[in-house]
């Protein structure tokens, strides 16, 4: 009897994790969806259906093209310095040097802070009497509107998105650079290869697969940014640090808009699903022969 059902039991296992996959992610996946081509402005609970002019509407906003500039932004500014700042770290720590576990600690260690806590300590930072402020002062500069200047802002909100992120990358840079054969670096170095050279020559090529996964997620990452946005500038100032996951949320829950929250949200899983494909075209392309 036992033998017969044996076979159902690694179904068991998953069956949890597929049951709340189906209630929180799946079934509020297809609802947003349905609901972008709903009208609630005149009956909150019989809408209507409206086909394509929610998307049409979205795209008739000129604060939405402001949204989308800011959220490819903020992609552009975060991204490159988070595949390459934690490269460099990670390949750093991976040398025999010493004291090299309290490196690891104090790099990591932001990682494991809540974003909340980190946005609110940047914004003493950046604050007008902050300390950043007095340097600035002590330099000539004078007082920088770090979150108050339309220009400066959405760069302020980027730096702590890297500040919090350049550990996790670097710990996965630093988990495939362990796996890497020895026996490849030995070579290089028979050939008379040098420190940079080996790298060049082992390091990047074994870490291409690790590369696109770092620059997807936090390509990823970019896009859903809202935590910093939230607690620091709430969009402002003039919209400048104003991204798309915050737009969502202020659509759906400040003017209770669920229709245009629902239009900007199918479009940002058009956008991520678009990156996600790129990135791995561009990175993996030869190993699924794309």
């Amino acid at each position: 009897m036992y033998s017969y059902y044996k076979k159902y039991v690694p179904y068991l296992f998953i069956l949890p994790a597929f049951i709340i996959l189906i209630l929180f992610f799946f079934i509020p996946f297809i609802e947003t969806i349905v609901l972008s081509f709903k009208d609630f402005s005149t009956d909150i609970y019989n809408p209507s259906w409206v086909g394509l002019a929610n998307y049409i509407e979205l795209f008739k906003t000129r604060e939405f093209y402001q949204v989308i500039g800011n959220t490819f932004l903020y992609v552009i500014g975060a991204v490159p310095v988070l595949a390459l700042i934690p490269l460099v770290l990670a390949v750093l720590i991976n040398q025999k040097i010493k004291g090299i576990t309290l490196y690891k600690v104090l790099i990591y260690l932001p990682v494991v802070v809540s974003i909340v806590v980190v946005a609110i300590a940047f914004k003493w930072l950046y604050a007008q009497q902050g300390i950043l402020n007095y340097f600035a002062d002590l330099m000539g500069l004078g007082a920088i509107g770090w979150l108050t200047d339309p220009r400066v802002a959405i760069w302020s909100v980027i730096l702590v998105t890297i500040f919090k992120g350049i550990g996790y990358y670097m710990m996965i840079y630093l988990s495939a650079l362990m796996g890497a054969p020895a026996d490849l670096y030995e070579a290089a170095e028979v050939d008379g290869a040098n420190a940079f050279q080996k790298h060049l020559a082992v390091s990047i090529p074994h870490l291409m697969p690790t590369i696109a996964l770092v620059v997807t997620i936090s390509s990823i990452s970019a896009l859903k940014v809202f935590a910093e946005i939230y607690v620091m500038t709430r969009g402002g100032p003039l919209n400048s640090t104003k991204t798309i996951v915050y737009y969502i949320y202020e659509r759906a829950f400040e003017n209770l808009d669920l229709s245009l929250a629902s239009a900007a949200a199918v479009v940002l899983l058009i956008i991520v699903m678009a990156f996600s494909a790129v990135n791995l075209i561009f990175f993996e392309g030869k190993k699924y022969q794309l």
